[in-house]
């Protein structure tokens, strides 16, 4: 099962910033429920939006490794990181919808330390931090 996550991840990973369903203004709108935790910080350390450290940095999210960022994540994640799963955008908006149903239906260690559930607006949440993605930045600097 593991590896077929991990295959359907590979295939997935043409969802990018181009790809995304949502809309990005209702998504930063509903990451405002993501930022007690989360913030979205670039390598240069400029700060894209202002949240908690609770939960990983999610700049470049989009396309990245599930548990790259320098984090303490849970047993479940560690296991996705292992079978190579990354962060699509169908992937992203179902984990945000209950992650530990996430973890489980995938194979994985269910203990998950997101304990809180995006109900609705997964795609947008998406596109706004594909909005905010290293190729984004790169292409706002170029024009």
């Amino acid at each position: 099962m593991k590896f077929v996550v991990a295959a359907a991840t590979a295939a997935l990973l043409v969802a990018s910033p181009a790809t995304a369903e949502g809309d990005v203004e209702a998504g930063e709108k509903g990451f405002k429920k993501c930022k007690a935790c989360h913030s979205v910080v670039n390598p240069d350390g400029d700060v894209l939006y202002k949240g908690g450290k609770t939960g990983p940095n999610l700049y470049g999210i989009v396309g990245r490794g599930v548990a790259a960022e320098d984090f303490k994540y849970g047993a479940g994640l560690l296991e996705a990181k292992e079978a190579g799963a990354v962060w699509t955008e169908e992937m992203l908006v179902a984990y945000v919808v209950d992650p530990k149903a996430w973890l489980k239906d995938n194979g994985y260690a269910t203990k998950s330390k997101m304990s809180f559930k995006l109900k609705k607006g997964g795609e947008d949440v998406f596109a706004y931090l594909a909005s905010l993605s290293p190729a984004m930045e790169a292409e706002e600097k170029s024009e």
